[in-house]
């Protein structure tokens, strides 16, 4: 099978990205050229045959986040651990999104951009409401062929913007499709959207003498931004968030090997955000109480200005005028919040590749909210973004080159790991009824969920590292022995 025949199955494999964005690989057999390949054309079973590459092996490959067998997580430690006479090299190509915050912008181009997004949010009203029709009548779905041929040349949008806002709505109908046995409460699209995320191709935007050009089709004025894009720039995404902000997806280095075979695991929680331990007996700790804090401070700041809100008429200027002060304070606190998480998470990633992590393990602690115990304790669990600390995780993982797949971590917690005898702990000490063990609690989940992932028990670390994400005092804590604290 020659390259252009992989390369060409591969591009008709039926996934999410479209081909223009697709996840490129770069492929050398033995006495023949370096060449990029689809990833998808790891499904095509005549070239995993030659690279001796089981089916099963793909789900980490794919960016699936684990793949279950009863109780035992199977997964592989990345491509460096494959033994064939034919592979030579992998290297996969990875981007990373770049915020950049549209302010300071002309009430003309303000009004274009609020255009922009609701003619976009049209093009989706029309997806969901062919596909409600469809399922009501009991009629075959409408696929990607069909949706493009019912929206081109109706919309106010460049046409792969318009493609773009399809494959989006056919990504959303496929995973909730996927989701629906398990989860009763998912539903399909169904409501009516007044804005939706203008959305642009790689080959779509063009960069110009420090400005960034999207066009709007043919006859059409394009939307100009001042903005001094990276040189390896390519799709780019409006998006509102208290204000306009263009997303655009930008290429990042990626480790050409793992850092090695060793296997840890990431207990998340609330008061510590990241609770890291290995098979080899290293363990690390860091704290998420300044993330909280600042929740906690955004949430009292915006309980103030509502009240004078409530006092105002709707719309009024002084309404209005309490209204941008909550949207400064909230957007204020998300970005501080994003670059603690973003500290947060790269100390993880540090940590293993500082101890040769080749495999990562995330416990999900989905089910949390689940439960209902105060208003307090919930607004707490509400509060807690672990689904945003997991892809964060995943992410910078996937750049360093370490396997990284989750699961349920349910009850690691409230497990002693050295008799088993189950407990639920109060405070942040563990200690055992049974045997008498003491530990630090969120490194017993952690240390328990070695079994979980890897079938093997490890022993708990005799000391670990406190770290604070961000610059901050040094902390006392460091390297300390469990037994102090």
């Amino acid at each position: 099978m020659s390259f252009q025949e992989i390369r060409n199955q591969g591009r008709a494999e039926p996934w999410w990205r479209t081909d223009k964005d697709m996840d490129m690989i770069d492929v050398r057999f033995q006495g023949q050229e370096c060449q990029p390949l689809p990833l998808t054309a790891l499904g095509n079973q005549a070239f995993r045959f030659r690279l001796h590459f089981p089916r099963e092996y793909l789900a980490p490959v794919f960016g699936y986040p684990y793949q279950m067998i009863g109780y035992r997580v199977v997964g592989i430690s990345g491509f460096t651990h494959l033994q064939t006479t034919c592979f030579h090299a992998i290297i996969i190509r990875m981007n990373t999104v770049k915020i950049y915050r549209l302010d300071n912008l002309s009430h003309a181009m303000f009004q274009r951009l609020k255009v922009a997004q609701m003619e976009a949010a049209q093009v989706w009203n029309l997806c969901m409401e062919a596909h409600k029709a469809a399922r009501q009548e009991h009629v075959r779905w409408l696929g990607r062929n069909e949706l493009q041929k019912a929206t081109k040349g109706r919309f106010a949008l460049h046409s792969q913007s318009v493609q773009m806002i399809v494959h989006a709505f056919l990504a959303n109908v496929e995973i909730t499709r996927q989701l629906k046995p398990s989860n009763h409460q998912m539903k399909y699209p169904w409501k009516t959207k007044r804005f939706f995320p203008v959305m642009w191709p790689a080959q779509a935007v063009s960069r110009e003498h420090g400005r960034v050009v999207l066009p709007m089709g043919k006859g059409r004025k394009s939307l100009v931004l001042p903005l001094d894009l990276p040189e390896h720039s390519g799709a780019c995404t409006l998006v509102w968030k208290n204000g306009f902000e263009l997303h655009v997806c930008v290429e990042v280095p990626q480790a050409e090997d793992a850092p090695g075979d060793v296997h840890a695991t990431v207990d998340l929680g609330e008061i510590h955000l990241a609770a890291v331990t290995t098979n080899t007996g290293k363990a690390m700790i860091v704290t998420g109480r300044g993330i909280r804090s600042l929740k906690r401070q955004r949430t009292m700041r915006l309980r103030t200005i509502t009240k004078k809100q409530a006092h105002c008429k709707k719309y009024s200027r002084r309404w209005r005028k309490l209204q941008r002060a909550k949207n400064k304070v909230s957007h204020r606190s998300e970005r501080r919040i994003r670059d603690m998480r973003h500290k947060a998470t790269r100390q993880v990633t540090d940590f293993c590749v500082e101890h040769k992590v080749g495999s990562l393990f995330i416990g999900n602690p989905h089910g949390v909210r689940n439960r209902d115990n105060g208003r307090y304790h919930n607004q707490r669990m509400a509060l807690w973004e672990y689904g945003k600390d997991i892809d964060y995780l995943t992410h910078k993982a996937k750049a360093a080159r370490i396997l990284s797949f989750t699961g349920s971590e349910r009850g690691t917690s409230s497990q002693c790991p050295r008799c088993g005898h189950k407990h639920k702990p109060k405070g942040r000490v563990w200690r055992c009824k049974q045997c008498g063990f003491i530990g630090h609690r969120d490194l017993v989940g952690s240390i328990n969920m070695h079994q979980l992932a890897y079938g093997s028990q490890v022993e708990f670390p005799r000391s670990f590292t406190y770290l604070r994400p961000g610059l901050s005092r040094s902390s006392r804590r460091a390297d300390t022995p469990q037994r102090c604290l």
